[in-house]
């Protein structure tokens, strides 16, 4: 670690130093950074837009590419900008806060009548009187011994009352300058860094030290920003803190901590989306050049939100999550969730993480849903929820995620909070919304619901290819039985895994031990995580759907269609879950319970 250099700062300097100059050129920062901010959204908004809707041919594909450059290299501008705007703005609250302990101590030296020098020293006069003539003691000057606030023992220094006083102050003096001259130098190195490179164009790896500077003005402004952050408030806490700092402060925390802004639920979903486009800037730059396969992996994906961002896609995308924490984080909605009145999140399953198939088919089910819902009602979005780290295939051999319940109800508590969120910041007083699982997903919305006070604001689930949602009725979910839908393809053999008593038995005493689970079972509805939702048992409204390919022909494929759409296959599955979603559950096309 490279030592701090010694102060060159002098007490009178600290004294002068107008943090308010700082101030200024922190919003002649800001300034530039909305201005950057605002020409990328016109070009995003607008530009774009335009262009595709009108024009087609090489020419306009060029012109498209062209100004997605532009208008990335304006979000760089924004960014960098606004990082630059914060540290200036951190430095003057820190400066600040040196000039009051130096003010302190200047003032209690006046109030005594001491002097304080050009080098911090402090005369103070005679007082008190010699025990052997009465006279009084002679004044003096006393210099910081180094360590602010210690006096030494009194029999090293005159017995004059004012000198430990004087000595105090000296101390406090020193502590001030030497405090100031660390801060100076500390973001005299921020400052240094914050330089792009010369040209037009902002590569990766521009991105990648942009992501360097932002964490170093985070370390920086930690006191000044950081600790506010509601992140044990309620997502209703949060929505009001957020209203409630100036437009100042907003930006400052977009420009510094994107990332957690982006990812707090209560925030509105077009600030999180335009902090998590910032923030995915910065992990596609953090991830860029490392050569182990996460990485990759992880960057795939990444790299294909990017573009279905910059596509212009209907309905409109907001990206109200992003994280590279665990198996990655993404939470993307088609059609603003703050001002829809139909709103549904889906939370995907086995196997799934941050990666290309996640950015292409369960981005894809997402859209598709809120398309399907706004035949029905156009005001409606639909999202897909990767908030948790979901079991992965590859760790069957050596544990048991897929098994139990721990990845499910971890994400139930991050689940019910991001819902909650939601109904804090729509518009509608009471609008309708949905919880869809999949899969394992079911289980992790089935944990959602078992939270203190259940799920907030959620009127209606779905549940499809369910191994089991931990609970044994419907009415258990908290929406009332009526409000449940569940699908379950015929060839879904997920929908028919054995109960934990059937396969417990299975191990210890194989065929003949499974079967006598079943006998057990008596009712064939019991599955691995509880009641199959399907059964009669359950209590669920089931609807119709496909009954997908056998395991001989199709693999598990029945398992992951129910949200498919196109002419070439029974959308039937697709089509009862948009209305649902729409608030048009009376339209459903039910099927007879297991």
């Amino acid at each position: 670690m490279t030592p701090t250099p010694a102060p060159t700062l002098t007490w009178a300097e600290l004294r002068d130093l107008k943090c308010a100059e700082l101030e200024g050129a922190a919003d002649g920062w800001g300034r530039s950074s909305n201005r950057a901010d605002a020409a990328r959204d016109r070009i995003e908004q607008q530009l774009l837009t335009g262009l595709r809707d009108t024009q087609e041919g090489e020419a306009a594909q060029a012109a498209v590419a062209r100004l997605r450059q532009l208008g990335r290299n304006f979000q760089y501008v924004y960014t960098e900008c606004g990082l630059l705007r914060t540290t200036l703005n951190s430095l003057a609250h820190e400066m600040r806060t040196q000039q009051r302990a130096l003010k302190e101590a200047l003032d209690d030296a006046a109030a005594l009548k001491f002097t304080v020098g050009a080098d911090g020293s402090v005369t103070y006069p005679a007082a008190g009187e010699a025990l052997v003539d009465g006279a009084p003691l002679r004044g003096g000057t006393a210099t910081s011994n180094g360590l602010p606030g210690l006096v030494p023992p009194s029999g090293l220094v005159a017995p004059n009352p004012n000198a430990a006083k004087a000595r105090d102050i000296a101390d406090r003096v020193a502590g001030a300058v030497r405090a100031a001259a660390e801060i100076d130098w500390r973001y005299a190195g921020i400052l240094r860094r914050l330089k792009a490179e010369e040209g037009l164009k902002v590569p990766d790896a521009t991105w990648r030290d942009a992501a360097g500077d932002a964490a170093a003005v985070r370390d920086a402004a930690g006191a000044y920003l950081k600790d506010a952050i509601p992140h044990d408030a309620s997502p209703a806490e949060r929505r009001d803190w957020w209203a409630g700092l100036t437009q100042e402060q907003r930006e400052e925390y977009l420009a510094v901590y994107p990332d957690q802004i982006g990812n707090l639920d209560g925030i509105p979903a077009l600030i999180r989306d335009a902090a998590n486009r910032d923030n995915l800037r910065l992990l596609i730059g953090e991830l860029e050049g490392r050569d182990d396969e996460r990485s990759a992996t992880r960057l795939a994906g990444l790299r294909e939100i990017d573009r279905q961002l910059g596509a212009g896609t209907q309905p409109p995308m907001f990206l109200l999550g992003i994280g590279d924490e665990g198996n990655g984080r993404a939470i993307v909605s088609f059609g603003n969730p703050d001002t829809a009145k139909n709103v549904a999140a889906y939370v995907p399953g086995l196997n799934t993480s941050l990666d290309e198939d996640f950015a292409e088919g369960d981005l894809k089910r997402a859209r598709d849903t809120a398309r399907g819902a706004m035949k029905y009602d156009h005001s409606s979005a639909a999202m897909v929820w990767l908030g948790y780290d979901a079991p992965q295939f590859p760790d069957w051999h050596r544990s048991a995620d897929v098994m139990g319940d721990e990845r499910a109800e971890a994400g139930g508590k991050d689940f019910n909070s991001f819902m909650g969120g939601l109904a804090a910041t729509n518009v509608h007083e009471d609008p309708h919304m949905t919880a869809i699982g999949h899969s394992y997903g079911s289980r992790t919305v089935g944990a959602a619901t078992q939270q203190d006070g259940g799920m907030a604001g959620v009127d209606d689930i779905v549940l499809v290819g369910s191994p089991g949602v931990g609970v044994d009725r419907a009415e258990d979910l908290g929406v009332g039985k009526g409000h449940v839908f569940v699908g379950a393809a015929e060839n879904d053999m997920v929908t028919k895994v054995p109960s934990k008593m059937q396969g417990s038995m299975a191990a210890a005493a194989g065929p003949v031990g499974y079967a006598v689970g079943g006998l057990l079972d008596r009712r064939d509805d019991d599955l691995w995580f509880g009641k199959d939702p399907a059964s009669e048992a359950f209590g669920a409204r089931r609807f119709h759907t496909d009954e997908g390919p056998s395991l001989v022909t199709g693999g598990f494929d029945a398992h992951s269609q129910y949200f498919d759409v196109g002419p070439e296959r029974d959308s039937a599955s697709a089509d009862n879950i948009a209305m649902v979603v729409a608030g048009h559950a009376s339209k459903v096309r039910t099927e007879e319970q297991r």
